[in-house]
């Protein structure tokens, strides 16, 4: 039986599902063992009224990946990095990528290059150039958003064609799946996800088509990532079914979160931060074998 034993490193919070919550379980679904290491400790995600926490330094991140090494269980099959709020924790990161590729030459290294959304940085800007020159060049699939993908080409989206393009920069910095995990290229009802492959000079490219629902989810990404990582994991990297079946995955567990939110909000009131937490747990079943259709095509 091959390895499957994902080191996962992103943020962790007590109560909610993002970042590392939101990876594990589905990852250990599929039938993955993770070993977590959490980038910041935070009571709840920051899109509360209010959040307490702690963040990890480099040293401290150097300490954990150490104590493995010394005791010779830092062998893993993938590698899938998150939330990172600090440039010498990244740089750090650089380091722990580059030794656990080297214990394990064909380790699979899936990066969502978390710094923002919607025309807006969350992490400082002097990330942006540790991801372009330190962790891209390492990194086998990455998952940004649009605006993700247009800080790190400096491509700026605006229709499919320069899309494509971003694409390809990402791919000849030597990442060798790029998969935009949402773009703003649909409609007023659907979101537009991009993926392209490229191995031997032989590139494929697909476009998902992402019905959108009427709230504000937080931790999706994240689900998105460590989902995409099983799904190329089962499907012996089929992009465009592990395409699918991510999608499909995420459509079931925000379908199943809204209707809970309704439900407790009432009929007067917008669900809030805490209604709208990702229920992950009850979606077992759709986690293991998602059932949303999505249309995935070929371009």
């Amino acid at each position: 039986m091959s390895l499957q034993r994902v080191f996962s490193l992103q943020s962790h919070v007590v109560s909610g599902y993002v970042g590392n919550k939101s990876a594990t379980f589905p990852l250990q679904v599929h039938g993955f063992d993770v070993d977590a290491v959490n980038s910041v400790q935070f009571s709840n995600h920051t899109g509360y009224k209010c959040f307490k926490g702690q963040v990890m330094n480099d040293s401290e991140l150097d300490e954990l990946v150490t104590g493995l090494r010394m005791n010779s269980i830092n062998r893993y099959s993938h590698l899938l990095t998150g939330y990172i709020g600090a440039r010498s924790f990244l740089l750090k990161v650089a380091d722990v990528v580059r030794e656990l590729k080297q214990v394990n030459p064909d380790l699979i290294y899936v990066c969502d290059p978390v710094m923002g959304d919607n025309g807006q940085m969350y992490v400082p800007e002097e990330l942006l150039p540790v991801y372009c020159e330190h962790i891209i060049p390492l990194a086998d699939i990455i998952t940004p958003n649009q605006f993700e993908a247009e800080l790190l080409t400096g491509e700026k989206i605006t229709d499919e064609a320069s899309a494509l393009r971003a694409m390809d920069r990402l791919h000849a910095a030597g990442i060798g799946t790029v998969v935009l995990s949402s773009t703003d290229l649909g409609s007023q009802d659907t979101l537009v996800g991009l993926a392209s492959t490229r191995d031997n000079g032989s590139t494929r490219r697909i476009r998902v088509n992402i019905p959108r629902l009427p709230a504000s989810f937080t931790g999706t990404g994240d689900l998105f990532a460590a989902c995409l990582l099983a799904w190329m994991h089962r499907t012996g990297g089929d992009l465009k079914t592990a395409c699918q079946k991510t999608v499909s995955t995420l459509q079931d567990v925000l379908k199943r979160t809204l209707k809970h939110a309704q439900e407790l909000a009432g009929p007067d009131r917008e669900p809030g931060a805490a209604e709208l937490e990702l229920r992950l747990v009850q979606s077992l079943d759709d986690i293991r074998q998602p059932r949303s259709p999505v249309v995935v095509l070929d371009i």
